[in-house]
């Protein structure tokens, strides 16, 4: 089954072709057009600009991809894109394109929830065995699941105010580094000390398996405010490996908890190397397996809404061309 995916979320505009035989996959050509450098004046992503510039290169890369691939539009089986979470005004574009294109090669269209795609991009290159415990950490979401099936993910918890990634975000601006945070914060921290600037771990012996970062960027206005003199690769240091513990804490607790020894680690923000680290770490030392996506596929891209849209047709979910999009996810809970 050949698929063609679209996914545009937010502010990158993905396309892939992707070839399933069976449950395994082959990229036969998957494009990401960036928005970062447009949305950098502005310090995060601006709703109206993303749409603007999805608009203006979803045709173009559609077509790049299909000749990379060496695909013909007639030979398409399926028609997968993201219809959610996200910016409304982006997902209308991606679903626009994919409802055109399914219409026109008559192939059925298939919705992809953004972060369930995200806890399946492993899938491109390993074959973790369900069930698993999935932690999905970007610039727009953090949250635990159980998943037991491709098609099946149960909530365990989420932030209740910022995720992960946005935290790098906003102490990026605090401190005058620029946007995205999460890539200058990880390479100054790099020659950083953590343990020079104490910080708090938000949550971290609450109960449950929600998140909150809220107070962790409060802590680093605080200190900048406070006129006290620290070395910006420490504090970098120090706010990286805070944000890393709690969410290898709470992962392994959920681990721990339910019974499970796998998790797959993935979105944006499980492309930092401590964060890698410490996961690989606590695994050696606790006996679980832990996976991640390769760097490319842990940022926004189509070939995991290829991947989870495969999944959702052969389980007997499409959309008709009244396919219409959602900001915000609802997942069921995990019935502790």
């Amino acid at each position: 089954m050949r698929i063609l995916a679209i996914e545009t979320s937010c502010d990158e505009t993905a396309v892939a072709v992707v070839e399933a035989t069976g449950d395994t996959f082959r990229v036969l050509s998957h494009l990401v057009a960036s928005q970062v450098a447009l949305h950098r004046p502005f310090g995060g992503v601006v709703p109206e600009i993303a749409s603007r510039k999805h608009l203006e290169v979803i045709y173009p890369l559609t077509r790049r991809v299909l000749e990379e691939a060496g695909l013909p539009l007639a030979e398409l089986d399926l028609v997968a894109v993201t219809n959610g979470p996200g910016l409304v005004g982006a997902l209308v574009v991606g679903v626009s394109m994919a409802k055109a294109l399914a219409f026109a090669r008559g192939v059925p269209l298939v919705p992809v929830d953004h972060v369930k795609a995200h806890s399946l991009a492993v899938l491109a290159e390993e074959s973790p065995r369900f069930p698993w415990v999935s932690l999905v950490v970007s610039g727009g979401h953090t949250a635990l699941f159980v998943v037991r099936s491709p098609v099946e993910h149960y909530l365990l918890g989420h932030t209740r105010d910022d995720a992960a990634g946005e935290a790098f975000d906003k102490v990026a601006k605090l401190l005058g580094l620029g946007y995205p945070g999460g890539p200058v914060i990880s390479r100054l921290a790099e020659t950083g000390d953590p343990s020079r600037i104490p910080l708090p771990r938000p949550m971290l012996d609450h109960p449950g398996y929600d998140f909150s970062f809220s107070g962790l960027k409060t802590a680093v206005l605080n200190l900048v405010r406070s006129g006290r003199t620290f070395a910006v690769q420490d504090l970098c240091a120090a706010f990286e490996a805070a944000v890393a513990e709690v969410l290898v804490e709470k992962t392994v607790r959920a681990l721990s908890d339910l019974g499970l020894s796998r998790v797959v680690v993935s979105g944006g923000v499980a492309a930092n190397r401590r964060l890698r680290t410490l996961f690989q770490e606590e695994a050696r030392r606790r006996g679980f397996e832990v996976y991640f996506p390769s760097p490319s596929y842990c940022t926004d891209n189509a070939v995991m809404v290829a991947i989870s849209g495969y999944f959702e047709f052969k389980a007997g979910n499409q959309a008709s061309l009244e396919l219409d999009v959602y900001a915000r996810s609802q997942f069921p809970r995990y019935p502790l």
